[in-house]
């Protein structure tokens, strides 16, 4: 999916560093990207204040406010917890109007998702990822 939004833009790249069958969690990927980079290099992790406030739900959350520091996007009148020792940095002012919990929950309900690239919808319809389709009310 990653690839089919990237494909509009020349400049971007869609990694495969998550690729394969195997689960992966938040912690692995960091892992694999911190060894890539010098001691003195810090690390970002871009996310939404609704999954933010979720962070101590993950896998090695602990482990995760240590190989990294977030840049929290800001979600209008929705504040969130910080846990202890995590490095967060305010995103004011981008303020999206739409999480990707509430793409997932119209995608369940076989609801439109104009945020969605084209493309993209299109291959979560044909696969029915999400949940597509499965909580949509049939008229009779």
């Amino acid at each position: 999916m990653v690839e089919i939004a990237c494909t509009p833009y020349a400049a971007f790249i869609a990694s495969h560093l998550e690729g394969g069958s195997k689960r992966s969690y938040t912690i692995d990927t960091l892992e694999r990207f911190r060894k890539e980079l010098r001691s003195s290099d810090r690390l970002f992790f871009l996310i939404g204040s609704d999954a933010f406030d979720e962070l101590e739900t993950w896998q090695r959350w602990e482990d995760v406010v240590k190989l990294t520091e977030f840049i929290v996007v800001t979600r209008p009148e929705h504040e969130y917890h910080i846990p202890k020792d995590a490095r967060v940095h305010r995103l004011d002012g981008l303020s999206l109007q739409v999480s990707s919990s509430r793409i997932r929950a119209r995608l369940a309900a076989g609801k439109a998702t104009p945020e969605l690239p084209r493309g993209v919808r299109e291959y979560i319809e044909a696969r029915r990822l999400y949940g597509f389709g499965e909580k949509a009310t049939v008229s009779p």
